[in-house]
């Protein structure tokens, strides 16, 4: 199982379901005073992006930094 794919999979997943939640705040706000649930939801499919998203930055440096120790061990 290849974890980058998996993590790449699910903040794709994550900005899909952080965008509907945003969009349905806009929508209770509309209507009315909304809910503090639907208020909030946004948030944690936002700290969920947050992460996966600096795993994945972090990710190509991580590589290189890898790969240099690894020429140097084998020097």
């Amino acid at each position: 199982m290849d974890w980058s794919k998996c993590i790449r999979q699910l903040h794709r997943w994550l900005s899909i379901v952080f965008t509907v939640t945003v969009i349905a705040n806009f929508v209770a706000m509309a209507l009315g005073e909304p809910p503090a649930l639907v208020v909030y939801s946004p948030l944690l499919p936002l700290f969920l992006l947050l992460f996966s998203g600096l795993y994945m930055f972090v990710l190509p440096y991580a590589a290189r930094w890898r790969g240099a120790r690894e020429r140097v061990e084998s020097a």
